[in-house]
Formats: C-alpha cells, sequence, structure tokens
C-alpha cells in the first residue's frame, strides 16, 4: 500500500549480534510474530557502521526475487581534514581514465599515478561490439529499424560493467588522496562537454560515448565529501595543449596520441603534463585570489595577443611565501 520496504525498529523488530556479525529479525509467520535468530551478514559494504562517532539508524528490508538485504542506514559523522600543502590533481583521459599527481604549492611533484581499469574496460567493449554486430545483422536482415529493448541483456551488463569501471577509478584516486594526507582533489570543469571528433559509428565516437568522466567526479565528489576533503574545478583549456615546463604547445605523436613531443625535444606522456598544469592552476588560483579558479592564462590583455597558458613552470616561477 505505502509502497515502500518494511523499517525494522531497534529492539522491537530486529537485534545486532558481536560485532553485526549476525542478527535477528521479528517476521509475521502467517497467525503470529515470531523472531529469526543468528542470521549471517555476508557483506557490510563500506563498514561504516564500525566507525567511532557514525550513528546506525532504523535499517529497512529489502527484498527482491532472489534475495533478502537489510539496508542499513548510517548517520556519518561530520569530519574535516587538515590543510595540506598539496594537492591531488586529476587529469581524465580515453586512453588512460585517469591520471592522478599530488601537486605541491611551490611546483613540486610528490606522486603520480595511471588509474585504468583495463580488464573492465575490454570486458565493456566486447559486449558493445556484440550489439554493434546484432544491430548490423538484424538490420540488414528485416529491413526496418530495431524493436524497443534489443539487445536489453547487453546494454544493461555493459552500463553495470561502466559503473564498475567509475567505481575502481573513484577508489584509486581517493586512495591516492589518503596516502598523502592531502586535503583538496582538483578536477577539469567537464560539464557539459561533448565530443566533436569521430565519424558515427566509428570506434573512436564510441570511446567518446563510453566515457563516464562525470561519473567518476560524481561518486569522488560523494566519497571525499564523507571523508572530510574537498573537491574544486579549474578551467581545463589548454592543460594538455601545453607542456608542464613551459616550453610551449605540445605535438602530438601520431603512432601514440598519449605521447607529447616538447618543443625543446622532449618526450612526456600527455595526461601526466595535464594533471601537473590542473594542479598548478588551481594553486596559481589561490595565491592570485581568484576564487573562481578559472584562470587560464598569466596576466591580462585587452587586444587578441597569444598569452602563455598557467603551467607548472608557471607556479614555480611565483614567489610564494
Amino acid at each position: 500500500m505505502c509502497k515502500a520496504y518494511p523499517t525494522l525498529y531497534k529492539g522491537q523488530q530486529v537485534k545486532y549480534g558481536l560485532n553485526y556479525q549476525t542478527i535477528d529479525i521479528k517476521v509475521w509467520s502467517g497467525t503470529d510474530w515470531k523472531w529469526i535468530h543468528n542470521i549471517k551478514v555476508k557483506k557490510h559494504g563500506l563498514s561504516r557502521h564500525l566507525i567511532d562517532g557514525n550513528e546506525i539508524q532504523s535499517p529497512r528490508l529489502v527484498i527482491n526475487k532472489n534475495k533478502c538485504q537489510l539496508s542499513m542506514p548510517v548517520q556519518i559523522k561530520k569530519v574535516d581534514r587538515e590543510d595540506s600543502e598539496f594537492v591531488c590533481s586529476v587529469d581524465m583521459g580515453i586512453n588512460n581514465a585517469a591520471t592522478a599527481s599530488i601537486v605541491g604549492k611551490n611546483g613540486t611533484v610528490k606522486a603520480r599515478r595511471f588509474i585504468n581499469p583495463a580488464r573492465d574496460i575490454d570486458r565493456r567493449n566486447q559486449r558493445r561490439m556484440m550489439i554493434k554486430k546484432k544491430s548490423s545483422q538484424t538490420a540488414n536482415f528485416t529491413q526496418q529499424k530495431l524493436p524497443t529493448g534489443f539487445c536489453k541483456k547487453l546494454y544493461r551488463k555493459s552500463a553495470n560493467i561502466n559503473l564498475e569501471i567509475s567505481r575502481q577509478v573513484m577508489r584509486g584516486i581517493i586512495e591516492l588522496a589518503k596516502t598523502h594526507n592531502v586535503k583538496v582533489i582538483v578536477f577539469e570543469n567537464l560539464s557539459g562537454w561533448k565530443a566533436k571528433a569521430g565519424r558515427k559509428g566509428s570506434l573512436q565516437k564510441q570511446k567518446f560515448h563510453l566515457w563516464c568522466h562525470c561519473k567518476i567526479v560524481d561518486l569522488t565528489q560523494q566519497r571525499w565529501k564523507e571523508l572530510g576533503g574537498k573537491v574544486v574545478f579549474v578551467n581545463p583549456k589548454y592543460t594538455s595543449a601545453f607542456a608542464f615546463d613551459g616550453s610551449g604547445k605540445v605535438k602530438r605523436s601520431k603512432i601514440n596520441y598519449s605521447l607529447a613531443v616538447f618543443k625543446n625535444g622532449k618526450q612526456y606522456n600527455a595526461d601526466l603534463s595535464a594533471s601537473y598544469n590542473i594542479g598548478a592552476r588551481y594553486w596559481y588560483s589561490l595565491i592570485v585570489g581568484d576564487k573562481y579558479f578559472s584562470r587560464v592564462f598569466v596576466g591580462k590583455s585587452s587586444n587578441d595577443t597569444l598569452r602563455t597558458p598557467v603551467t607548472l613552470d608557471t607556479l614555480r616561477s611565483l614567489k610564494v611565501s
């Protein structure tokens, strides 16, 4: 009638065992209320209920065709991480799902990490290729539009794998940030971004279509806020196009697009260089007082003269007290 799962109140309808390994639930047998004792709890999620200061709320009994679950909401104790002289800057990419670096206020790069769950990406792409093959065969045979719900199971599986990819990348970013005790994670502001490259039906177009950067950012924001951190966005313009060492615009290798060639001849990973510039842009904007973290160029200009974008070298040239 209420279209809601039943709420179990502590002591009256649910009792917890030692360390929440077992529970007792009071159920209606058809004629009377009876207790079912010592039901084993297989999973605890992120174990938020075991953290000191967190308060367990009344759980709900979630039932479907296959299994019964206890949804246990937990009121999280508000925490605040200490300020740090370093930030975790993240560049979202197509070839690498995420490239994260620990960038200091003085331009020091403390650590870096490539996060790319290649196995799951291959599994997702295999299912997409299966959908494409089935769609082509069906359309050629029927000469009609595909029916509603076509390849529904494959689409669902592909979407679930994509969600798991997002979660793995989020966990990698959070782990790096926690390891180096930073408070701020910096992303590029890619909201509303749409890919223009690649013709319809091409592999490149499919890569952009399956790019789950928004989901990764959303999951990271939720989890990092819970841990007392802060997520900040900067302007993404020219972060990948210009070298972090201030040598100017880079050229991409035609064989390996992830490889950037600087004007001074140095070869470097383009995503890694971009992650340095993202962190530098955050610190530069903070130092010069740009509260919206949208600063792209060094200085101001009233004409169309090309200016140098903010890079890691720009941050290092500042005299930070």
